[in-house]
């Protein structure tokens, strides 16, 4: 079959690929908006699914938080070489910083 209108090449850009161009010819959606208010049943389904999204999201930060506080103490540790949070420390020998205690002499026990 003979074509009377031959198909012609479209001509390459001059100045080379340009992504902004590119994608702002086709304007078509990958999921379109919906035209008309969907049913009570998907409604549900989507609410659904997003209560179930949020709450993995949620847990799944919480436990990053831990895990982070976890390993940030445990690097506390082991760089001091004791407890590193000082309202924990178990020793109750708290060093005296006043000039008055040094002059009094030590208590008798």
């Amino acid at each position: 079959m003979s074509d009377n209108n031959p198909k012609t090449p479209l001509p390459p850009s001059s100045t080379g690929d340009h992504t902004s161009t590119k994608y702002s010819r086709n304007k078509t959606h990958i999921n379109p908006p919906e035209t008309a208010i969907p049913d009570t049943a998907t409604l549900r389904d989507q609410w659904k699914f997003a209560v179930r999204q949020y709450s993995k999201w949620y847990s799944h930060a919480w436990g990053t938080a831990i895990l982070a506080g976890t390993a940030f103490f445990a690097l506390g540790w082991f760089i001091k070489g004791e407890n590193p949070i000082p309202s924990f420390n178990s020793n109750n020998n708290k060093p005296s910083s006043s000039h008055e205690d040094k002059d009094k002499p030590p208590k008798p026990q």
